[in-house]
């Protein structure tokens, strides 16, 4: 899961905060390895992010524990963050 929040004027870049559980990770190694690979998706993708804070937090044990997958679901997280929403009629 992702959750943003917007930061204020004077702000110039995107900041990320990690909630990797050991409910769903038992092994540190593993927990380690999930917060290392967001990591480095979030650090290659930094400069097109809008200005947020961005708390990542591990919704459901991955199966099985691929990188690539791993990376492929964040950036994918990051891509629909970045599209511009549509905006509701007023009411």
């Amino acid at each position: 899961m992702l959750h943003y929040l917007p930061r204020p004027e004077g702000s110039t870049d995107a900041r990320l905060g990690l909630v990797i559980g050991k409910k769903l990770l038992k092994r540190s190694v593993d927990r380690n390895r999930v917060k290392r690979i967001v990591r480095e998706q979030f650090r290659l993708r930094r400069g097109t992010l809008p200005v947020c804070d961005l708390i990542v937090r591990l919704a459901v044990k991955p199966r099985p524990l691929d990188g690539k997958a791993i990376a492929a679901d964040f950036t994918g997280l990051l891509d629909r963050l970045s599209r511009p929403r549509p905006k509701r009629d007023a009411e």
